[in-house]
């Protein structure tokens, strides 16, 4: 079993920086595309960014591009959301998740349904 935990989040101003860091433990991430969800009060989960297995494969949402960098360290078994340029409207809970990859493709990104989620962290950007 695959268990994840958010960390990172807080309160920022506009145009502020955080990163969020997703921890893995009960075994390892390598394999596994990892994304960044986000959930804002009153609307529906979306997806922020994902990141294949070996991480040479991205993909993120329009808003995002420009401003947030997914990146991995396999080592550590971690994930991390580097967020620039915050906006007030990036105030959501973030949420990572996991997917195992059809047939373990490690340089796929595989970001469709998930597999395991984590608690989530507040992000909250205000003045």
């Amino acid at each position: 079993q695959l268990q994840l935990v958010e960390s990172g989040g807080g309160l920022v101003q506009p145009g502020g920086s955080l990163r969020l860091s997703c921890a893995a433990s009960g075994r390892s991430l390598g394999v596994y595309t990892i994304g960044w969800f986000r959930q804002a009060p009153g609307k529906e989960r979306e997806k922020v960014s994902c990141i294949s297995g070996n991480g040479g494969a991205t993909i993120y949402a329009d808003s995002m591009k420009g401003r947030f960098s997914i990146s991995r360290d396999n080592s550590k078994n971690a994930v991390y959301l580097q967020m620039n340029s915050l906006k007030p409207e990036d105030t959501a809970v973030y949420y990572c998740a996991a997917n195992y990859p059809p047939l373990g493709l490690a340089n796929i990104v595989s970001c469709g349904t998930m597999d395991y989620w984590g608690k989530g962290t507040l992000v909250t950007v205000s003045s």
